[in-house]
């Protein structure tokens, strides 16, 4: 678990840094195209590290808005803040996660924050109106075991950092396209090379950052099933969680492409054969059910 724990902290900086190389040339390329001249690197960098910033210091809260979730309460909420203080005991956390809900009729859930000691825990309503005490249990010893590997940090700053070079590639790419592009009647531009590197980085970035997050998703998904059955001593529940939240035909209205990798199971349901065979494929959010439960049976 340890080795888990660090890894994911150095995946941590790493994905920060690709994300600050990127979007510094992004910019770069949008403020020399508009003639900003010799500061356009210099608007770049400020611009990449507040952005980089904000995404960490920030990505709970960004995440959270954009689920529209409440904070969770005694009075409307009682079983799972039970069931959360009798997994504290076992969890060895620093500090309890906040519990946070979706109303929402599809059964999901996904932690988030930046590390154990800023983390949140939520759930949808439909979480908690159709899945008994134990299956309960299971999902929020799972999206627990997630805080404990310092999951969240990595899913909740690449879910960020993807929505926000998909948003500001396609505004620019638009803008761009409109406005024709202010820079062909500049013959002295002495850092081409730069803009054509920015330009690429516009085109690929959503592409790139599409697929970092469909690999950190899926192979952390095993890795939490396995540390949530640790905490709870009991495969049935999960297993019988994940088999229901499958089988559920309800659309998360609330989840987006930059979030659906944080969620238990893929928020994006499909009503077709087809589409629940290649739920594994290279394009899948997450692992296939079949092969998370038959990984859990094989525990028990």
């Amino acid at each position: 678990m340890f080795k888990n724990q660090r890894k994911n902290k150095f995946e941590s900086g790493v994905i920060i840094s690709i994300f600050i190389l990127i979007i510094t040339l992004i910019v770069y390329y949008i403020c020399h195209a508009f003639n900003f001249g010799e500061f356009s690197i210099v608007i770049a960098l400020i611009f990449s590290i507040a952005t980089a910033w904000g995404s960490y210091y920030y990505s709970d809260k960004i995440v959270l808005s954009m689920s529209n979730a409440r904070k969770a309460t005694k009075e409307e909420d009682l079983k799972l803040v039970n069931i959360l203080d009798a997994l504290m005991v076992t969890a060895n956390l620093p500090v309890k996660p906040k519990l946070y809900v979706v109303d929402d009729i599809q059964p999901n859930a996904f932690a988030t924050g930046r590390n154990p000691e800023n983390a949140v825990i939520c759930v949808t309503t439909g979480l908690l109106e159709k899945l008994d005490y134990y299956e309960l249990e299971g999902v929020i010893a799972h999206e627990i075991s997630h805080i404990k590997n310092y999951d969240i940090r990595l899913s909740a700053v690449v879910s960020v950092m993807v929505g926000f070079i998909v948003m500001i590639s396609d505004m620019i790419s638009r803008t761009l396209f409109w406005s024709g592009g202010r820079s062909k009647d500049n013959d002295n531009n002495g850092n081409s090379f730069l803009m054509i590197i920015g330009l690429i980085c516009i085109i690929l970035s959503p592409i790139f950052g599409s697929l970092m997050q469909l690999a950190l998703s899926r192979k952390r998904e095993f890795l939490a099933d396995a540390t949530a059955i640790e905490l709870t001593r009991n495969p049935d529940g999960l297993i019988s969680a994940l088999l229901k939240l499958d089988s559920d035909e309800n659309q998360l209205e609330t989840a987006n492409s930059a979030t659906a990798n944080m969620y238990i199971v893929n928020p994006f349901k499909s009503n077709t054969d087809e589409g629940k065979k290649k739920s594994s494929s290279i394009w899948s959010t997450h692992p296939s059910i079949e092969d998370r439960v038959q990984a859990l049976r094989n525990i028990k």
